[in-house]
């Protein structure tokens, strides 16, 4: 745990000193939330000497709960965690979000604040998000009411992520009388958020004249994955941010009229490939650990997807909880089998060499009889990626490790994925990770070194500069069935993301023809998508939570004029 800890010392008490507690909850355990709550207050009490010590968003269920929420017995269990919290934490106030219930027996997604060990106010969520990855409306009933307690002479307020993205919570929060105002949020990450949320709550202090204090969850849960950043925001800039993708205690101390007049140690942000890169190990992670897999198991081609995956799993996990699998066909090339032992080399990772061979053979002769005198297709092709995926989760079942499954977001996007066969698996890393993207993580990846062998690269060059194929049969290359990677991403970014017609996507300079091709193509494979397991979000809209389109559906954009 990173910890802003530095330089505390005896000082005379000039204002209210409040620990951003920045916390990887895990969701439905409110039992061990709220132990790690309690331990999280008593290190800030006594290694910052904090006061108020704040927590994300509904950390006691962990976000999201999703259907949960709809069992009495599970928010009957945040509550009395929250009680047992009051009990333990001492003189210390505690600000913490939690499901609770309002007067009228509705649920709520409230921020809790004790006090002297008991529960002295309630706020409720304002504004409650129903779009993207959120449905808060499903389950919570919003509140109307401003908070504003105060603390040691200084009047704090109180809202809820979403209110702070919101006119009108926190402005009125401030005509209430707050001086400083905490937002608890469970801000899920995807690229460049960061930004969006520091000019975000940049207008709220200037519309509100308040500090604002912003504390957001960090880690793993399914697809999405929380980064923290949690920062202190006032009229004369942003200060104090936390770290990216990691549990963290950070400190603050503000006058009774609002000032910031000290804070502890500031981390700088990364973005780009490093922050992406971050989420990912994060998400993998998380996603191993929570669900008490024992490590990970995965398809190693030589090829740029699962060499990047490998990468992220040493990194995620650490080597010797990877196991990497080559299996090899009459049209695995020699250059792919020896990049993927290098890589393994390079890494430190168990490989182990399984040919499909043998299956593939017994599958073609099962089938003859009914294929005599049809030529070999993509049934083929199929037939070796599912006798892969066979392999693969008979080792996830023996040795009770998790199967990652290695595709993209532009091969997902088109279909160009095998159901039970490369799509098999349990948790999808790349899975919102365009190709394009893929080839700069992986040149990324080089950059930071770490290799068992100096030497050699976390990605052999010749993997990064060859060019892709699924090698299904001779001398096969993706460019056969798909257009320049290139292209394809910026119109699936078009279509998927931004929700563009096919005519806006043409004069953005592409090709009609393949531009028609490509979106049929996005169409017709909602199926297999539904089908395709979890993976990490790093969008703004990921297949999956972000983008539920209907298996079923006549829709195409030339009918409708769109």
């Amino acid at each position: 745990m990173s910890d802003q800890l530095n330089g505390i010392e005896e000082r005379e008490v000039d204002g209210l000193r409040i620990a951003l507690a920045q916390i990887n909850t895990r969701v439905g355990d409110s039992r061990s939330n709220a132990a790690r709550v309690i331990e999280l207050v008593k290190r800030a009490r006594k290694e910052v000497d904090a006061r108020l010590v704040v927590f994300p968003e509904l950390t006691l269920s962990g976000y999201p709960p999703e259907d949960l929420l709809l069992r009495r017995d599970f928010v009957d269990a945040c509550e009395a965690e929250l009680a047992h919290i009051a009990e333990r934490v001492g003189e210390t106030a505690v600000l913490i979000g939690t499901p609770g219930r309002g007067p009228d027996g509705h649920l709520q997604n409230q921020a809790v604040l004790i006090d002297g060990g008991r529960i002295v106010a309630r706020y409720a969520k304002q504004a409650l998000p129903n779009y993207g990855v959120f449905d808060e409306k499903r389950y919570f009933r919003k509140g109307t009411e401003t908070l504003v307690e105060e603390i040691d002479g200084v009047p704090v307020g109180v809202v809820i992520c979403e209110d702070a993205w919101r006119e009108g919570p926190i402005e009125q929060t401030a005509q209430a009388g707050a001086k400083v105002i905490c937002v608890l949020n469970a801000s899920p990450f995807h690229r460049l958020k960061t930004r969006e949320r520091e000019a975000q709550i940049a207008e709220r202090v200037h519309s509100s004249g308040c500090a604002i204090i912003y504390v957001n969850l960090v880690g793993g849960q399914d697809e999405l994955v929380f980064d923290g950043r949690s920062f202190v925001s006032c009229r004369t800039g942003n200060h104090m941010h936390l770290p990216g993708f990691a549990e963290s205690i950070g400190w603050t101390e503000v006058s009774a009229d609002g000032e910031i007049v000290a804070h502890g140690q500031s981390h700088e942000w990364q973005e780009g490939e490093a922050e992406i890169y971050r989420a990912l190990t994060t998400g993998i992670a998380d996603y191993v650990r929570k669900n008490g897999f024992s490590g990970v198991v995965l398809g190693l081609s030589g090829g740029i997807d699962s060499s990047l995956v490998l990468a992220l799993a040493v990194d995620a996990l650490g080597a010797d909880n990877v196991l990497a699998v080559r299996m090899p066909s009459q049209y695995t090339s020699p250059m792919s089998l020896e990049d993927a032992a290098l890589q393994c080399e390079a890494l430190g990772v168990r490989c182990e060499t399984l040919s499909i061979e043998p299956i593939f053979g017994q599958f073609k002769e099962t089938l003859s009889p009914l294929f005599a005198g049809l030529a070999e297709d993509v049934t083929e092709e199929n037939l070796q990626a599912r006798a892969r995926g066979v392999i693969l989760m008979a080792l996830s079942n023996k040795f009770g490790r998790l199967l990652l499954t290695t595709g993209n977001k532009s091969e997902l996007a088109v279909g160009y994925a095998t159901l039970y066969g490369d799509m098999a698996g349990g948790f999808a890393p790349i899975k919102d990770v365009p190709k394009t993207v893929v080839y700069q993580l992986a040149r990324y990846r080089n950059t930071l070194g770490g290799t068992v062998r100096p030497e050699l690269a976390a990605v052999p060059e010749r993997v990064i500069t060859r060019e892709p194929s699924a090698e299904l049969r001779a001398d096969q290359l993706d460019s056969d069935s798909l257009p320049a990677y290139e292209d394809l991403d910026r119109i699936i970014q078009a279509f998927v993301e931004e929700d563009h017609s096919i005519e806006e996507i043409v004069a953005m300079g592409l090709d009609e023809a393949v531009v028609r091709r490509v979106v049929g193509m996005i169409l017709v494979n909602e199926y297999k998508r539904r089908q395709a397991p979890p993976g990490v979000r790093i969008s703004r809209r990921a297949f999956g939570r972000d983008r539920r389109y209907p298996i079923s559906s006549g829709f195409r954009p030339d009918k409708t004029g769109s």
